[in-house]
Formats: C-alpha cells, sequence, structure tokens
C-alpha cells in the first residue's frame, strides 16, 4: 500500500516542484529577443576614400573608390569585397603608378566591368591639361581584385575633348552589347562608343566619336543605368570641397538622351554629414532593390580630402522618378545572394 501511495503521489510532487521554480525565477532571465538583420553602418569600410563605384560579379558585391589624399599622394587604387554589404574585405593597391609607366599620381575614379573573361579598369591619372600627359587609361585583371596592369601603355584619351577634362569615366554595357564610356570634368561631359575589346573608339553614324551630351548644372562624375526599359543618367553638381556637393539626375528612351534634369535626389544632411556626392548605383540581385553607394564629409572635418564611402537605399515612385535619399548613419541591411 504505501509503495502503491508513493506513485499516486509523485506526479503532483513534480507539479508542485515546476509551479515552485517558476515563481522563483529570477526577473533576470526574462526571454530574450533575438535580432537577426545585421546593418551595414556608415561609412561602410574605414578610411578616407571616394568617388566609389559599386558592381556585382557573381556573388559578390565590389566597391572601387578613389583614395582621397593630396593629389601627389593618389599613387595607387584600393578595392573592396563583401557577399552581403555588411562585412568588408580590403584589397589592397590593386594597381599603382609603378604598373603604369605614363601616370605619376591623381589616379581617380576607377570604373570596372568583365569583358571576355578579363575585368577591365578604367581611371583617371595626372590631373590632366591641355598639352600634359595623363587623361583616361584603362587596366586589365584576370581577377576582380588584380593585380591590374597597364591594358595600352598610353592613355586610352589624353585630349580635350568638347572642353571635357578626361577624368570620372564610367562604362556602361547596353542591352545589345554596346559599350558606352561618360566621362569629363570641368561641367562638360562626353559620351563614345567603345571598341568591343577596349582599344579606342568607334564612331557615330555623323563621324564623331566624343559626342556631348551636357545636361543643366552638370560637374562630374557621370554614371548610368537602365530600369524598366528607360535610361538613368545621374551626375555631381557643386564644388567637390564644399558642403552643396550634391547628385543630380535625368531619364531618357536611349543612352544619347536628350537629358533633361529631372531634379537633385541626393544632398547633405546638417544633422549626418556634408558634401554627399560623386556616386554609383548597384541592384540588389534579382529584385527591384536599389542602393547607391556615394562619399560624403562627416560634420567634424574641414580636410577637403576627409571623405568616406557610404551606401543608402535609393527608391522610386510609381511614375519612375528616384525619390530623393535620406542618408543615414545606419547604412543598409545585410543583403546576400
Amino acid at each position: 500500500m504505501k509503495r502503491r501511495l508513493l506513485l499516486l503521489t509523485l506526479p503532483s510532487l513534480l507539479l508542485t516542484q515546476t509551479a515552485l521554480a517558476q515563481t522563483t525565477k529570477p526577473a533576470s532571465a526574462k526571454p530574450k529577443t533575438v535580432t537577426t538583420t545585421t546593418w551595414s553602418g556608415n561609412p561602410i569600410f574605414p578610411g578616407w576614400y571616394a568617388d566609389p563605384e559599386a558592381v556585382v560579379f557573381g556573388k559578390t558585391y565590389w566597391v572601387y573608390p578613389t583614395y582621397s589624399a593630396p593629389f601627389d599622394e593618389q599613387v595607387f587604387l584600393d578595392a573592396f569585397s563583401s557577399p552581403d554589404l555588411v562585412h568588408w574585405t580590403k584589397h589592397p593597391r590593386i594597381i599603382d603608378t609603378a604598373r603604369v609607366t605614363w601616370a605619376r599620381r591623381a589616379m581617380w575614379a576607377p570604373s570596372v566591368i568583365r569583358n571576355g573573361g578579363k575585368y577591365f579598369l578604367f581611371f583617371g591619372a595626372n590631373d590632366v591639361h591641355e598639352g600634359e600627359t595623363g587623361g583616361i587609361g584603362v587596366a586589365v585583371a584576370d581577377r576582380p581584385q588584380g593585380p591590374f596592369k597597364d591594358y595600352l601603355g598610353k592613355p586610352l584619351i589624353g585630349n580635350i575633348h568638347n572642353g571635357a577634362q578626361p577624368i570620372d569615366q564610367f562604362v556602361f554595357q547596353d542591352t545589345d552589347g554596346q559599350y558606352y564610356m561618360l566621362y569629363g570634368g570641368w561641367s562638360h561631359c562626353n559620351i563614345a562608343r567603345l571598341k568591343p575589346d577596349f582599344t579606342g573608339f568607334l564612331p557615330f553614324p555623323d563621324g564623331s566619336t566624343f559626342r556631348e551630351i551636357t545636361p543643366q548644372n552638370y560637374v562630374e562624375g557621370p554614371f548610368m543605368f537602365r530600369r524598366d526599359g528607360k535610361y538613368y543618367f545621374m551626375w555631381s553638381e557643386g564644388g567637390w570641397t564644399g558642403p552643396d556637393y550634391s547628385v543630380a539626375y535625368a531619364v531618357a528612351d536611349s543612352p544619347l538622351g536628350p537629358w533633361q534634369r529631372a531634379g537633385r535626389i541626393l544632398q547633405q544632411d546638417p544633422a549626418v554629414a556634408t558634401g554627399a556626392g560623386h556616386h554609383s548605383v548597384v541592384q540588389g540581385p534579382g529584385k527591384d532593390t536599389w542602393y547607391i553607394v556615394y562619399h560624403r564629409r562627416p560634420l567634424t572635418e574641414t580636410d577637403q580630402n576627409h571623405r568616406i564611402t557610404c551606401i543608402d537605399r535609393m527608391y522610386f515612385d510609381t511614375q519612375g522618378r528616384i525619390l530623393p535619399v535620406k542618408i543615414t548613419k545606419e547604412g543598409v541591411a545585410k543583403q546576400g545572394f
């Protein structure tokens, strides 16, 4: 009888112990909220970097910026790669002036594109003026992280055409396979058709090679992308050393325009940073998700070369117009492939 009584009362005993444990559970043991979202933060990587071009190769995001320093110290380019826009790996000195015999300083605004299994890096060098050696060069590598070597042994564009300083080049491939180069400083922008092997240019039907497409308020930093059958041409306005540096855009049915300024979409926020400009745009894989990668100057900085590379979301309205970008300290959420 005693054994049977013990068995009958054991469940009650266990319940009593459980209830006692629950009532004596310390307050510090509250359920924890698990957060899986990770944010990039701004800047997305340390160091003074400007003029970033963002691009996707395979399942990796890449950013190729200018090393932001005095012109004579700009003798190399670094690159950064990420699987998710949050964790970045630095690839130092993917090219330098030791590998480009005609370049000596002011290596600016790299633009990288894949063609025929090779990676081609276009860059400006020497801050060239009329009669000087320098301009826009091109280098080649087997991998997006280089090392890159000079492709032509001379500038691809070494002269002034239509008043445009040969800097700030961007290479865009249209849906028909044609490669275009947009470039130009000194408030002039040209577009030209690249040969398939990037050794030179193809003339337009009218016989011209460099066609000016300068829109209202253009200063430098051209960029182009295509969305829903429309071409978006973007550029920087204002002075790169000042707080009013900004980005505007236009939309057309052809990469040749005509371009009518639609408005400004990126600019300073006195609560966050100044001098927000010279950007690029990258699309999230397989989605209508867009990011703008740009440089800006921290509020506490007065040195013109103290610029950092940042990223924020870019949105469109139902008519395809780009909405003003809110620059943030948080950056963007983790985005994999």
